[in-house]
């Protein structure tokens, strides 16, 4: 399998789920209105064979998908115009409610001057990832420790312990904690004097599809703290590249040069802990749900075999991370998944999304054995 082929794969396992079909809450359970925009990376490692990767890309204006034009070096995409996500008055994004007219809606850039445009989803709570790196770069400066006792309404905590529920259990209230640290620590600001250090560092990974603007240094990353939406923002190519990066098993990064020191030192294992405890098999992954009915299987999960990171809201589901399954079918990629197909679509109250997103996770898992 080459680039091209996996990329022909991916667009065929994206079709064949028919997301066009999907209830949407929103319209009394009458599917969706328009294509849901769905953007879908993938890398796989085999031992003896170059990496293979691809990018593709689906929403009401490109309903048939078509794969984003990655370099040779796997670097930046090079030919889609990225919009970032929009928030109205009343916090709410007007880009994927009922009726919405997307010409209608004033844009803005977010990278790219491709001749197609992609309106890039808010990726949710997978935005936490860009938090973690922060925080591992800043222990292995030794500007701060994982168990530097941090504090929030009373509670005192070591670092590392908010680090783990903000990965592992996706807890709000950790990320709030560790935000406000970045803060303190110099890493975050309000980039009234430039860009801020993690924005900095995004730029020299070449990774122009990560945001984490508007933040406050009380600890606010949320829309009413008048970042979220629009302002954290994560493409599912460089969030897969973040992951990459952080892989302690990837081949080294081709779009780097190979004097490029390793993102992650020795706060690499904590970082790894986080990801392997993941505890929100609901996206991707399923196995989290398979007590409900109509259950669909994912990308196999077991035993911390994919060490990954979700992010769901009304409106939004996303997943990224590190799959590595041993065995005879043993098999090592990479998979990141942004989507504007949240809770509102999901046949039950437990369930983040439609059963669709996990048959998709294990349509690519069995294409890749």
């Amino acid at each position: 399998m080459n680039h091209d082929q996996l990329a022909e794969a991916l667009l065929a396992a994206v079709r064949a789920q028919d997301f066009a079909a999907t209830p949407d809450r929103l319209r009394g359970g009458a599917p969706v209105e328009a294509h849901p925009s769905i953007d879908l990376a993938v890398a796989r490692f085999a031992p003896g064979t170059a990496p293979i990767w691809a990018n593709v890309l689906f929403s009401r204006e490109h309903p048939e998908g078509f794969a984003a034009t990655v370099p040779a070096d796997a670097g930046a995409v090079a030919d889609v115009s990225f919009l970032a996500d929009q928030l109205d008055a009343q916090l709410v994004s007007p880009v994927w409610q009922p009726g919405a007219d997307w010409t209608r809606i004033a844009f803005q850039p977010l990278f790219g001057q491709g001749p197609r445009r992609v309106v890039a989803p808010y990726p949710g709570s997978l935005v936490k990832m860009m938090v973690l790196v922060g925080v591992a770069r800043a222990v292995d400066a030794g500007r701060t420790r994982w168990d530097r006792p941090l504090g929030e309404s009373g509670e005192t905590r070591p670092a590392g312990d908010w680090a783990f529920d903000m990965t592992a259990l996706s807890c709000n209230r950790s990320t709030d904690v560790l935000v406000a640290h970045l803060h303190e620590i110099g890493v975050l600001d309000d980039e009234t004097q430039g860009p801020h250090e993690l924005h900095r560092l995004f730029a020299n990974l070449g990774l122009p599809g990560l945001r984490i603007a508007r933040t406050r240094a009380d600890g606010g990353w949320r829309n009413v703290s008048g970042a979220g939406v629009g302002q954290l923002q994560m493409t599912a190519w460089d969030a897969l590249r973040l992951f990459w990066l952080i892989d302690p098993d990837a081949p080294p990064a081709p779009w780097l040069p190979d004097t490029q020191a390793p993102l992650l030192g020795a706060s690499l294992a904590h970082v790894m802990h986080c990801l392997r405890h993941q505890r929100l098999h609901h996206v991707l992954s399923s196995s989290a749900l398979r007590h409900l009915p109509d259950w669909r299987p994912g990308i196999p999960d077991a035993d911390g075999c994919f060490a990954h990171k979700t992010g769901n809201t009304e409106n939004y589901t996303s997943n990224a991370g590190i799959v590595r399954i041993a065995g005879a079918r043993a098999r090592h990629y990479l998979v990141a998944l942004t989507s504007n197909l949240g809770n509102r679509y999901a046949p039950h109250p437990e369930a983040v999304t439609t059963w669709k997103v996990p048959a998709l996770g294990a349509a690519i898992d069995a294409l890749l054995q």
